[in-house]
């Protein structure tokens, strides 16, 4: 139920956005008019890949938060990668266009007209963007969508672009340097294709099951700072993300005289522990391994009467030490 909400939440988000991002290309698109400024049309032509990808993202939200089910055992979450991917090659051609037009306009230069309107109106439209991108960059985050994170990064970067691109239009409201408009272009072009590029690289990391560093970072963090006596070993970690969810497993080595009851009780100890760093939204799988002799030294079990050596010191918890295999170990 709680994971419903969460969907709920993420495409009511959404849907905000794109009716925000309407109007804001409705107004782009007005000063465009108003002013025949190509710096102001690189500012108009982004916001129609905003309206695509705020639509996109959000029947991709809708599919991610649909069960698993017998063709999709992991669920629908990797469809917001799908998503983000599509976003970032929008953007990219956007800027491509962007770029085309500069280059045309250095050659067929055209009179440009009503600046100061079109000045305020590019204006206020990068200080919303910033605060949708905000927003949603915030949700995002907070319900692992990212989705919603890569949409509000490409926001907040339109809105980077607009301080440029007004402090540009400023520039040539006072000097009347024609070839300024379409410098702006090419600069904002540019900036434009490397953000849509960079989000590209993102998402085809995450398709590919790219390892990701942050998040084994925090996983280390959340074992080392709760540990367990009897946790004696944790190894072969791997991690995936699908959507919000992460799919977890692992090797936990445990005392070779544990039953069934009592490796099932360090198990449990050990979801619940990595659900304090990652939330409800994690589903791990744990395969039990059985110490020996070579334990015994970082062993923190008190009163185990098959000790071999005395206790030294825990065992320090490094990415290689949670991420090695029993193969890597072995050579």
């Amino acid at each position: 139920m709680k994971s419903r909400t969460e969907s709920e939440i993420k495409q009511r988000v959404q849907r905000r956005i794109i009716a925000c991002s309407v109007l804001l290309m409705g107004g782009k698109f007005l000063a465009f008019a108003l002013t025949n400024s190509v710096g102001i049309l690189t500012d108009a032509m982004e916001s129609i890949v905003n309206v695509i990808a705020g639509f996109i993202s959000l029947y991709s939200l809708y599919r991610a938060a649909k069960p698993k089910d017998e063709n999709h055992p992991f669920g629908h979450g990797k469809i917001e990668l799908i998503s983000a991917s599509v976003e970032g090659l929008l953007i990219a051609v956007a800027g491509g266009i962007i770029i085309f037009e500069g280059v045309r306009r250095l050659f067929e230069p055209a009179a440009i007209e009503k600046l100061d309107i079109g000045i305020v109106l590019v204006a206020a439209a990068g200080a919303v963007n910033y605060l949708l991108g905000r927003y949603s960059i915030r949700t995002g985050r907070r319900y692992d969508s990212i989705a919603l994170v890569a949409g509000g990064r490409h926001l907040q970067s339109d809105t980077y672009s607009s301080i440029g691109l007004v402090a540009g239009l400023l520039l040539l409201y006072v000097t009347r340097i024609g070839w300024i408009d379409s410098a702006l272009a090419l600069i904002f072009g540019g900036i434009i294709v490397w953000t849509g590029f960079s989000i590209l690289r993102k998402t085809v990391a995450n398709l590919t099951d790219e390892a990701d560093r942050e998040y084994l970072e925090k996983m280390r963090t959340t074992i080392a700072e709760n540990p367990h006596p009897d946790w004696i070993d944790i190894h072969n970690l791997k991690m995936i993300q699908y959507g919000s969810y992460f799919y977890i497993d692992c090797d936990l080595t445990l005392p070779w005289y544990y039953n069934i009851r009592q490796g099932h009780a360090a198990c449990t100890e050990l979801r619940e522990t990595i659900r304090k760093g990652f939330s409800d939204r994690v589903l791990l799988s744990i395969h039990t391994d059985s110490c020996d002799e070579k334990h015994c030294s970082h062993c923190a079990v008190g009163d185990c009467p098959y000790r071999r050596e005395r206790f030294a010191a825990p065992l320090v918890y490094t990415l290689r030490e949670l991420t090695e295999t029993d193969e890597d170990r072995d050579e």
